[in-house]
């Protein structure tokens, strides 16, 4: 009876084997006629039982399972026989038999069902009321220390920043038409200015605090909110703002930085040309120096030169930043930066400008893009930023710095500080949809056992793989970025270079990795995470940029790892190309150790979660691309091939490299904050947190690693088995993790991850 049940209750036979089961029943001569046909009749295809009947035999043979003794049956044969007992007084007659014993397992068999689950399933009765789930363990360590870890030293700035972002002015209004929008986001700006936040690192003399950390502080930490903010923030206070301040001088700090910091001033960065994007060097737009009159006039000489996506530019700015070449009697100097009036302050366009609104963009459509064309404007010869090159009043070019080169980057250094606040931004945004992710993936329950609570979906293996390698990897990148804006504010000249391209590959790294993060993310969430309240439809739409403006990820990555070629010591061009290669080269044979065997199949727990293993893996593999690339390069360059073209086909090995020096630095940074941290219990969280960022990259490139013989098969099959329950272990304290990230409850807001 159990067997007749499961094969039409599962559907689980066809007519084919439905007829094949009736055959070996009418073979069994132990059973008379009446018996054997009876059995076949519930197995006829053509006669299928009702809903009813159905019901009927379950309802039968859960009554009797009533008078047997309480004991887990192993088999639906078992099951069927202690039925026949409770039948027969006790007595199972001729069905307990071997030959029938056999016959009944040989039918399960071909049943092709687990006996314990299609027993627990057919016994377990609907309880009256849904049974009480298990709350969340209770966090194995402070989350309120955690937060303050994290928060670093720049503290007091992110708690002010939370306690704006609480109050009922800043709210998600999710419907609200483009101009609106704007307007929303530009009183928003103007509330954090009244509080000083703009001008944190412009210096106290213009009414700043002279604290470029706390601005970059203040940045992520806004990153929480709305991103839309943050860009227009970061436009005006950081690139604007940070433009007057790093290119500029006494006399520009005294005529534009104080009206900056109150929002008095709105601005533009216009470096953007729509015919050279990431290529500022060869940006068109000129600057020619009139020595009749003293000025400088701004040309836009094609529409290719027009400065385009320039945020603020389409409703709010009144000055722009202008990226020009500065040109004196047909003679160029490069690229330089001019300050440009746009408009009037009643808003009309001044002499000479046209801005047209960039339109409707996939996200971030609170912030003003526009594109600006200059016809022959002038401005006076003072408002050229002349930190890194000046003009006389009778026409004579100067600059501290020789060499046009050096100069150039010296003065693209004013990026670093948007990229670093780019990748802080993306880390915010990435930290937003994992907390909402992971509170409802701990909540939302689906499937289980018979007769016990659904589990939560946080609980299945393939969520965790979703989520806590994601999970890591932001607190990976919180201690990288850290390490990152403290090289940035205590720079020098010796280090300047190195703490570039290490800004160029987190951006692009941090960007990359919050795109994937927030699809996963969204995944996790089902149909809640496609609804505007839930906050992905906007987080996924306003972050997909980031992997465009501040530099292109892809071309950042090949900046990174020319960087990488040179060893940091000089600027990579043409001229020194060949003598940088030829040195990687002949380190070729040497700088890669012999491989160990017994080391490459060493597989035990210990081994795989010590951090020099996984450094050394790490390290290993940045060196091995270094030099394999440094040998292509130099194979083509010995052909007769030039440089440019030689790079051009080794682009996606330049790509892998940068990749690799990232997460290289990040995994160290990591390795020394966990040994940094004094507290046992949150040292420990970061700990098992750091083994699993480690080893999920050593996965995800297990193909590297097996082909370059730095793992054996069998301990690429260790690795994953670790990963898997390093993910079991994460998921027990994944929502204390994300509670640490200390987004305030207003702010986060989506209704699945606040319990509304």
């Amino acid at each position: 009876l159990p067997m007749i049940y499961v094969a039409w209750a599962e559907g689980l036979l066809t007519e084919t084997e439905l007829e094949a089961i009736s055959r070996k029943v009418r073979e069994q001569s132990w059973l008379d006629h009446e018996t054997r046909e009876t059995v076949c009749g519930q197995l006829n295809p053509a006669s299928p039982p009702s809903p009813q009947r159905l019901r009927a035999i379950r309802t039968a043979i859960q009554r009797l399972v009533r008078d047997l003794p309480t004991s887990e049956r192993r088999s639906l044969a078992e099951l069927g026989l202690d039925l026949a007992g409770v039948e027969g007084g006790g007595d199972a007659g001729d069905w307990a038999s071997p030959e029938a014993s056999r016959a009944l397992e040989e039918i399960e068999q071909a049943l092709g069902v687990i006996g314990t689950e299609a027993c627990r399933e057919l016994l377990a009765e609907v309880p009256a009321a849904p049974p009480v789930a298990p709350a969340e363990a209770a966090p194995a360590f402070d989350v309120t220390a955690m937060t303050r870890l994290l928060d670093g030293e720049h503290r007091e700035t992110r708690e002010l920043v939370r306690s704006l972002l609480r109050e009922p002015m800043f709210r998600y209004q999710y419907e609200l038409d483009r101009a609106a929008y704007r307007e929303q986001v530009l009183a928003w700006c103007r509330e954090l200015a009244d509080h000083g936040l703009g001008a944190t690192a412009f210096p106290k003399a213009y009414g700043g605090k002279d604290d470029l950390g706390s601005f970059l502080a203040t940045f992520e930490t806004l990153a929480f909110f709305d991103l839309s903010l943050v860009i227009k923030f970061g436009v005006h206070f950081g690139l604007f703002g940070g433009s007057i301040h790093r290119l500029g001088t006494q006399r520009h700090h005294e005529k534009y930085l104080a009206a900056t910091g109150t929002l008095e001033l709105p601005g533009c960065f216009a470096m953007t040309e729509t015919g050279h994007g990431s290529n500022v060097r060869d940006v068109e737009t000129v600057a020619r120096f009139d020595r009749d009159t003293g000025e400088f006039v701004i040309h836009t000489p094609s529409d290719s030169a027009r400065k385009d996506y320039i945020g603020n530019a389409a409703a709010h700015g009144l000055i722009a930043t202008v990226f020009a070449q500065l040109e004196i009697d047909g003679e160029r100097y490069g690229v330089h930066a001019f300050v440009v009036r746009i408009r009037h302050e009643d808003g009309t366009l001044c002499d000479g400008v046209r801005i047209e609104d960039c339109g409707h963009k996939l996200g971030l459509n609170g912030v003003d893009n526009g594109r600006i064309w200059f016809d022959r404007v002038r401005i006076p010869r003072d408002d050229l930023l002349n930190r890194f090159g000046d003009v006389s009043a009778d026409g004579e070019y100067s600059s501290p710095i020789a060499g046009a080169s050096k100069r150039f980057f010296s003065m693209l250094g004013t990026l670093v500080g948007g990229r670093i606040s780019v990748a802080g931004a993306a880390l915010s945004a990435a930290k937003s949809g994992l907390t909402v992710a992971i509170r409802y993936g701990a909540t939302r329950r689906q499937f289980g056992l018979a007769g016990e609570p659904e589990r939560v979906i946080l609980d299945y293996l393939t969520h965790q793989r979703r989520l806590m390698p994601r999970l890591a990897t932001a607190y990976a990148l919180d201690f990288a970025l850290k390490y990152l804006s403290r090289r940035f504010i205590q720079r020098t000249d010796a280090d300047e270079r190195e703490v570039e391209a290490l800004a160029a590959g987190l951006k692009a790294y941090s960007t990359w990795q919050t795109v994937e993060t927030l699809q996963a993310c969204r995944e996790s969430c089902g149909g809640q995470g496609y609804l505007t309240v839930n906050r992905f439809a906007h987080l996924k739409a306003d972050t997909d940029v980031f992997t465009t403006f501040e530099g292109d990820n892809t071309v950042l990555m090949q900046l990174v790892a020319k960087g990488l070629l040179t060893e940091y010591k000089q600027q990579f061009d043409e001229m020194q190309f060949f003598g940088v290669v030829k040195y990687l080269a002949g380190r070729a044979a040497t700088a890669v150790a012999e491989l160990n065997p017994v080391v490459t199949r060493l597989a035990d727990e210990k081994h795989l979660r010590d951090p020099e293993f996984q450094l050394g893996a790490l390290r290993y593999r940045e060196e091995h691309l270094q030099v394999s690339v440094a040998q292509r390069l130099k194979r083509r360059i010995d052909e007769g091939m030039d440089s440019f073209t030689a790079l051009n086909e080794c682009q996606d090995h330049l790509v892998t490299l940068a990749n690799a020096y990232v997460e290289r630095v990040m995994l160290e940074q990591f390795v020394a904050g966990v040994r940094r941290c004094a507290d046992q219990a949150l040292a420990a969280q970061l700990k098992t947190l750091c083994e699993l960022f480690a080893l999920s990259r050593i996965e995800a490139d297990r193909g590297w690693f097996l082909e370059s013989g730095y793992v054996s098969g069998g301990k690429a099959k260790a690795i994953r088995a670790l990963v898997n329950q390093l993910c079991g272990a994460i998921r027990t304290q994944a929502v204390p993790l994300v509670d640490a990230f200390g987004i305030p409850d207003e702010v986060l807001a989506a209704p699945i991850a606040i319990g509304r």
